[in-house]
């Protein structure tokens, strides 16, 4: 089994929340009937407005949403379907294979099939600073970064898709896409994303701690952050 990620585009006339139950209902039947194994859909819609002033643009213009596709196979001829389908129904796509490793499981709001998942989840594109090599990228991502972030956030989903191949033309190129998963205060409140309510020492450091890590690792001009909804359309096993 292989999981694709389609970064997807919205049309102007389309609101938020329209573009939002479009994926969720008229794309998702379509995928799922072509064939996924599971899916999941990531939308920057009106339910996380607040965090807002979290987004970070360098990507013009940024997609505003992602769907996470799982399939038996991702080689062209078997992706294909999927690929016209995503197309077919936004007016822009960019698709990527990834690896994915779950450092933290979301076992405190576990997602329940065709539902908003409590929360919400930040997504970020990186792309790999010249000044490193792909080696040294990962190793300072998943090897010393991750423990990094588990400790001074108070993120209940951390998932790290590691990019592997770009599989549409003229995809925007990234090394990883993250996803993290932190309680609605944390949209507006900096304490409550760094786990520090009512501790202003224990913020401190762990903002620091924070910044000082991405910095080894991610150039502020070589990221996008997009606040989003969660929705697990269908689950793997169901």
């Amino acid at each position: 089994m292989e999981k694709v990620i389609y970064l997807v585009w919205r049309e102007p006339a389309m609101t938020a929340e329209q573009f939002s139950a479009h994926l969720r209902t008229v794309l998702a039947q379509r995928l799922l009937a072509l064939g996924a194994c599971a899916l999941q859909v990531n939308v920057r819609d009106d339910a996380v407005a607040a965090a807002s002033g979290l987004r970070l643009i360098n990507t013009r213009p940024q997609p505003e949403a992602m769907l996470s596709v799982w399939v038996d196979s991702a080689v062209d001829a078997l992706r294909a379907p999927f690929d016209k389908a995503v197309t077919a129904a936004v007016p822009g796509m960019a698709a990527y294979l990834v690896s994915e490793s779950v450092p933290i499981r979301n076992i405190r709001h576990p997602p329940r099939s065709g539902e908003r998942t409590e929360g919400w989840a930040q997504v970020a594109l990186l792309a790999r600073p010249a000044r490193l090599t792909p080696e040294a990228w990962r190793d300072i991502w998943q090897n010393s970064h991750t423990q990094v972030a588990i400790d001074t956030q108070s993120t209940f989903l951390y998932v790290q898709n590691l990019v592997i191949r770009v599989l549409s033309y003229g995809a925007p190129v990234y090394d990883a896409i993250v996803e993290e998963g932190f309680p609605v205060t944390a949209m507006a409140d900096s304490y409550s994303f760094f786990d520090a309510v009512g501790d202003e020492a224990k913020y401190q450091r762990n903002y620091k701690a924070m910044m000082d890590s991405c910095q080894r690792f991610i150039d502020r001009d070589r990221i996008d952050v997009l606040p989003t909804s969660q929705y697990l359309i269908r689950g793997l096993g169901g």
